[in-house]
């Protein structure tokens, strides 16, 4: 099992996408562009085409996994919600705005009634809503 998971240590590698994808399409495009500098020809203009395209793919099948993953956070922290709030806030749980949910997450059943009030109260960003949990509820399960 993973070490324990708290604010400092929650931030997900995907080693894969961090340390091979995203840098080899990143070094494509540097490449690209110094072949297209040094050989100006159709050719070369077609390649740092490819390299552009090939970045723009990669970051965007992350991006998609990422949305994909918020949403289906947001259906379950709106659906844990509704079980564990009391009925003032259960009411209120709409007014949560994705970033507040995402961060909630991260917070104990016995705790989300309070951090949610807060959140809702002054308004906490996501930074803050994890700052402020004190008991953390890890998710290993993430993108």
């Amino acid at each position: 099992m993973p070490d324990e998971q708290n604010l400092s240590n929650h931030a997900k590698w995907d080693p894969p996408f961090h340390f091979f994808l995203a840098p080899m399409a990143s070094a494509f495009l540097i490449y690209c562009g110094v072949h297209l500098y040094r050989h100006p020809e159709k050719q070369a203009v077609l390649l740092l085409a490819a390299a552009i395209t090939a970045l723009v793919a990669v970051f965007k099948m992350r991006l998609y996994s990422l949305k994909v993953q918020d949403r289906i956070i947001r259906l379950e922290e709106r659906l844990r919600l509704a079980t564990v709030l009391p009925e003032n806030l259960r009411s209120r749980i709409g007014e949560l705005s994705t970033d507040q949910l995402i961060a909630l997450r991260f917070a104990s059943d016995a705790e989300v009634p309070a951090l949610t009030k807060r959140a809702l109260d002054e308004k906490l960003s996501r930074k803050e809503i994890k700052k402020a949990i004190v008991s953390w509820r890890a998710d290993y399960f993430r993108v």
